[in-house]
C-alpha cells in the first residue's frame, strides 16, 4: 500500500509555523509595508476528480476465498481488472495477452497413458480411480458409441486437456512488484485449501497447474475432462510476495488480504471506515495509467442499505452511482421518472438470475418408492408432464412482468436468455392462455366435476393419483414483497384453469434451510418460489440432471430441487459439457437440453430478476451488461465535460 507521509508533513507545517508567528529578535527589523498591488494572487488547487458510489450493504470482506458478497465484489473490481472479464455473453482477456483456444494452439487436447489406480473422469463425467470395470472414453473417442470398459490390464490412453495462459509483461502489484505467473499458481494454492470458500469442482478435476516460465501458467486437466469452458480455468492472481507470511487458513482474517488487499488494477485502498464508507485512490502503478485511466482521482464507496434514502442522496449528488446491490427494482416507476425529468439516469438489465416456480415432480418421500397401496406419500400429482404445461400456460407471467416489474424483464423460454448464442430460437414460449392450459389439464384427467371455475379440478383419470383428489396445491415462497404480488398475479390466473393454491410464506432461513427439515431442499413442497442463477456464460443444464437432486445421500446439496430424472437430458447435458464450442456437438446437445426442459417442465421459469441501477444524469461509459460485473469498467467511469469528448 502507500506509504505514508504524515511525519515529513507535521515537520513541514511545523516550519511554516515557526517562520510566520513573529518570533523576531529586537535587532531584527520590522518587515517592510506591503501594498495591495504587491500581494501575489492565489494559485487554487483543482479539486480531486471524485466518484462516489453507493452500495446496499457493507462489504463482508475482500478476500477472494472468502465468499464475497456482492457489494465486495463491486468494490474488488476497482482493485482487480478482469483477469478475464464477462461481458455481452463473451469472454474479453485483460492481463492475459488473449484467451487460449484450439485454434491458436494455447489449448491442446493430447493422448496420455495410464495405469490403474490413476485418477480419471469416467465416461459419466465422474471423478473417479482407474480400475477393472471402469467405463472410460479411450483417446480420440468423443461419443457414446465408443465407450469401453477397462479390464484392467490392456495398455489405455485417454484425451487430456492442457491449456497455456500468458499474462501480460507490463502488469505488476499496486506496490511496483511485477505480477507473474507464479502469483497465479499461488492462488491455485489458497483456492485448494480447507478454508477457502470456493466451487471444488474444477479443483477436483485439474491435475497440474504450474507456472512454465515468469508470465505463462499451464492448466493440465485430470484425463477424461474435456471442459467446455477451458478459456476460464485461469486462477486470479494473489499476491504472494506480501500474503504467503500468513497461512492460508489466516487470510480470510487478516487485513491484509480480506480488508485491504492490494492489486493490479485501478485503484488502490486508502481507508475502510466500518459502517460507513471505504475510499480508494488511483494506482499509479496501473498497466492502463498511460492511456488516461482511471478517471478519477478518488473513489469512495458509501454504505446504504435503504433504497429511499439511497435515491435522496443520488438526487443530492452525495452519490454518483447506485450499485445493483440496492434493492432498486421495487423503485422502477419512480426511477423511470426521474429519468424522465432529468434528475437521474436509469438503467435496467435481465439479469443472469431466473424467478423459477418449482414443481414437486418428485418429493423426497419418493425416495423410497412412491407408495400407490397405501397412499402414505403425497400424491403423484406431477408425474404427467401434460400437468405441467398446463399449469405453466394457466399462468400470467407477462401481467407478472408488466405489473411488478414495469416490463423492464421478460418471461424466459428456457433455462437460457434469447440473447445467449446457444438460445434455441425454435423453441416456442408459452403465453399465458387459460382455454390450451384447460385442455391440456382435461387432457392428464383433471375435470371440472361441479361446472364451477372458482373450485378446484378433480382427479379423475390422472396417472397415479386416486379418483377425486383437489387440484389444490400448496405454494410456498419468502415474505419479499416482491413475491407476494406475484403470488396476487399467478393465484388469480391459476384460479382461471380450476387450480387453488394454498400459500404460505416462509423467512429465508426456513424456505432455504438445508434437507431434510427445508422445505426447498429438503424437497417438501407442491409448488415452490424461488431464485437461481448463475455468475458464468457455460448454460447451467446440469440445474436438472439426476445428479444434482439434494438427498440423503448428498446431504441435501443441489440445484435440482424438483426431482426431476430423465436420463436423456442427463445424457444431452454431459454430451454438451464434453464437447467443444467449436464443435457441432456443443451446439446441438445443449440445444437438445433446451428442447427438454421446455417439453418437461420440471420447473417454470418466471422472469428474469432485474439488475437495476441508476446514475447521475450527466455520467457516462458506465455499462450494466447481464453477464458483468456491475463495475467491470470503472476505469473508463466519467462525468461532467470529460463526457462530451
Amino acid at each position: 500500500m502507500n506509504i505514508s507521509k504524515r511525519f515529513v508533513t507535521i515537520i513541514f507545517l511545523l516550519s511554516l509555523i515557526v517562520s510566520s508567528c513573529g518570533f523576531f529578535s529586537a535587532e531584527t527589523p520590522a518587515p517592510a509595508a506591503i501594498t495591495e498591488t504587491s500581494i501575489p494572487l492565489p494559485t487554487s488547487t483543482p479539486a480531486p476528480h471524485a466518484l462516489n458510489i453507493c452500495l446496499g450493504q457493507e462489504p463482508n470482506t475482500l478476500y477472494s476465498y472468502g465468499g464475497p458478497n456482492a457489494a465486495a465484489r463491486s468494490v474488488m473490481a476497482s482493485i482487480y481488472d478482469g483477469p478475464i472479464d464477462m461481458v455481452g455473453y463473451e469472454y474479453q482477456p485483460v492481463i492475459l495477452t488473449k484467451l487460449p483456444s484450439i485454434e491458436n494452439g494455447d489449448a491442446q487436447i493430447v493422448r496420455t497413458p495410464l495405469q490403474a489406480g490413476g485418477q480419471v473422469v469416467d465416461a459419466d463425467g465422474n471423478l473417479v480411480l482407474l480400475e477393472q470395470g471402469t467405463r472410460v472414453r479411450p483417446a480420440g473417442c468423443r461419443s457414446d458409441d465408443c465407450i469401453l470398459t477397462y479390464d484392467g490390464t490392456t495398455p489405455l490412453e485417454m484425451d487430456q486437456m492442457v491449456v497455456t495462459f500468458r499474462i501480460r509483461p507490463d502488469v505488476t502489484w499496486a506496490d511496483g512488484t511485477p505480477l507473474t505467473a507464479d502469483d497465479s499458481v499461488y492462488a491455485f494454492t489458497l483456492a485448494s485449501d480447507a478454508s477457502a470458500i470456493t466451487n471444488t469442482y474444477l479443483l477436483d478435476r485439474t491435475q497440474t497447474y504450474e507456472a512454465a516460465d515468469a508470465n505463462t501458467v499451464q492448466w493440465w486437466g485430470v484425463p477424461g475432462f474435456i471442459d467446455s469452458s477451458y478459456v476460464t480455468n485461469f486462477w486470479a492472481p494473489a499476491p504472494k510476495h506480501l500474503w504467503s507470511q500468513f497461512p492460508a487458513n489466516q487470510l480470510p482474517t487478516v487485513d491484509i488480504s480480506s480488508r485491504s488487499p492490494i492489486g493490479w488494477g485501478p485503484y488502490v485502498i486508502q481507508e475502510w471506515a466500518a459502517g460507513d464508507h471505504i475510499t480508494l485512490t488511483k494506482n499509479p502503478y496501473y498497466f492502463r495509467a498511460v492511456d488516461g485511466y482511471p478517471k478519477f482521482d478518488t473513489l469512495t464507496f458509501r454504505f446504504i442499505a435503504d433504497p429511499d434514502m439511497a435515491l435522496s442522496e443520488l438526487v443530492a449528488g452525495r452519490c454518483d452511482i447506485l450499485d445493483p446491490s440496492i434493492r432498486l427494482d421495487n423503485h422502477a416507476g419512480l426511477l423511470r421518472e426521474m429519468q424522465t425529468g432529468e434528475q437521474a439516469q436509469a438503467f435496467f438489465t435481465p439479469g443472469m438470475t431466473i424467478e423459477w416456480l418449482g414443481l414437486g415432480v418428485s418429493p423426497a418421500a419418493y425416495d423410497d418408492g412412491y407408495d400407490t397401496q397405501f397412499q402414505k406419500d403425497r400424491q403423484d400429482i406431477f408425474a404427467d408432464f401434460h400437468t405441467r404445461q398446463g399449469i405453466a400456460y394457466c399462468l400470467d407471467r407477462q401481467s407478472v412482468v408488466d405489473n411488478v416489474l414495469f416490463g423492464e424483464t421478460t418471461v424466459p423460454t428456457t433455462y437460457l436468455p434469447v440473447e445467449h448464442p446457444l438460445y434455441d430460437p425454435n423453441i416456442a414460449p408459452i403465453p399465458y392462455d387459460p382455454a390450451v392450459g384447460i385442455s391440456l389439464l382435461e387432457q392428464a384427467g383433471w375435470r371440472d366435476t361441479d361446472g364451477d371455475p372458482a373450485t378446484p379440478r378433480l382427479a379423475v383419470t390422472v396417472q397415479n393419483v386416486a379418483a377425486g383428489i383437489p387440484l389444490q396445491l400448496n405454494y410456498y415462497t419468502t415474505t419479499a414483497t416482491q413475491r407476494r404480488q406475484v403470488v396476487d398475479i399467478l393465484s388469480r390466473s391459476l384460479a382461471q384453469c380450476g387450480i387453488g393454491l394454498n400459500v404460505q410464506y416462509f423467512s429465508q432461513n426456513d424456505l432455504y434451510a438445508s434437507g431434510p427439515e427445508g422445505y426447498l431442499f429438503g424437497r417438501r413442497f407442491d409448488l415452490v418460489e424461488y431464485a437461481m442463477g448463475v455468475n458464468g456464460i457455460e448454460p447451467p443444464c446440469d440445474w436438472f440432471t439426476t445428479g444434482e437432486i439434494p438427498s440423503a445421500s448428498n446431504a441435501w446439496i443441489g440445484t435440482n430441487v424438483s426431482g426431476y430424472s430423465n436420463a436423456q437430458y442427463d445424457a444431452a447435458c454431459l454430451a454438451a459439457q464434453s464437447a467443444l464450442p467449436d464443435e457441432q456437438a456443443y451446439i446441438d446437445s445443449y440445444r437438445q437440453t433446451e428442447v427438454l426442459f421446455s417439453t418437461e417442465l420440471p420447473a417454470i421459469p418466471l422472469y428474469y430478476r432485474l439488475r437495476v441501477s441508476a446514475a447521475r444524469p450527466d455520467l457516462c461509459r458506465f455499462d450494466l451488461d447481464p453477464t458483468a460485473n456491475p463495475l467491470w469498467n470503472i476505469e473508463a467511469i466519467d462525468f461532467g465535460e470529460a463526457c462530451q469528448n
